[in-house]
């Protein structure tokens, strides 16, 4: 995670298709918290629903959720709006 003004950065790898939306730990090899999603890839609708799933995890409005860069590859950056210490905290990153 990597701050930015009051929010943060985060990578995260993403597999849609799951059973159910999940956090699923840190990938230490790719520098990425692992996020299953119940979505399907196709239409923006995985990335919405991480975007729902992080926002109801930290209990935050889905618009502060903002994916930075990586919308059509499962490695996303995703701004997060709040700081680095509470996300890492919340997410259960260390």
């Amino acid at each position: 995670m990597k701050s930015h003004g009051e929010g943060c950065t985060v990578t995260i790898e993403v597999t849609a298709r799951a059973s159910k939306s999940e956090l699923v730990g840190v990938n230490a090899w790719r520098g990425a918290l692992q996020v299953r999603v119940a979505a399907e890839p196709r239409e923006g609708a995985a990335n919405e629903e991480l975007v729902r799933f992080l926002s109801e995890r930290l209990g935050v409005d889905k618009g502060e959720v903002v994916i930075v860069r990586g919308e059509r590859s499962s490695k996303k950056v995703v701004y997060l709006p709040v700081p680095a210490h509470t996300a890492a905290s919340i997410l259960g990153v260390s």
